[in-house]
């Protein structure tokens, strides 16, 4: 068969088609991770990834278990927060993870979907598309602007404000680690959807 016979069918298109399926198939596939989580620890992959560095790791802990569990953040807000900078990082880790807290701390299937869309998709109440905003913001410029400053002041105290910088800044690290690292998921949790 001549390949001139189709145009639409050069080999210059087949080899582009080509390696647009190899990426496509290298992309979706688990890496080997860089740190590999050591199995005579127990826990979660990220915990066992962590062991390899014990005094890091209890260092670490006091300020992640502050932010997860004690932070004065109301819990659909704090996992609001996190995954939303988990989806703006990519990290399948995190997202999987915190898609589980989430539902558990009261949000949606549809919510959690809808955090992939941003601040601007249709059915945040104003205060959520705050929160969100207020993670690309920080993100993007290491700071919350004033507009969404004084909307998130509008209803938390200083502690809160402060939690909100911290809850964002802890999970940006904790997804520069996981994705660094590459920890693989968890039996039974999928990552980000695609």
């Amino acid at each position: 068969m001549r390949w001139n016979r189709f145009p639409w069918c050069s080999i210059g298109r087949i080899v582009a088609v080509a390696a647009v399926c190899l990426i496509v198939s290298v992309v979706g596939q688990a890496q080997e991770p860089r740190i590999p989580p050591l199995e005579s620890a127990s826990g979660i992959n990220i915990s066992k990834t962590l062991a390899n560095h014990p005094d890091l790791s209890d260092a670490w802990l006091t300020f992640a278990r502050y932010v997860l569990g004690n932070s004065t953040l109301p819990p659909r807000d704090r996992e609001l927060l996190i995954l939303r900078i988990g989806f703006l990082l990519g990290s399948d880790y995190e997202w999987g993870q915190h898609t589980r807290i989430g539902r558990e701390a009261g949000l949606t299937e549809t919510e959690i979907q809808r955090i992939t869309e941003g601040p601007e998709a249709p059915g945040w109440s104003s205060f959520d598309r705050t929160l969100l905003r207020a993670v690309g913001e920080l993100r993007r410029d290491a700071e919350i602007s004033d507009v969404t400053w004084d909307e998130l002041a509008a209803r938390y105290d200083t502690r809160q404000l402060m939690d909100v910088v911290f809850t964002v800044g802890q999970y940006n690290l904790v997804s520069m680690a996981l994705k660094t690292f590459r920890v693989p998921l968890d039996e039974g949790v999928t990552g980000i959807p695609r």
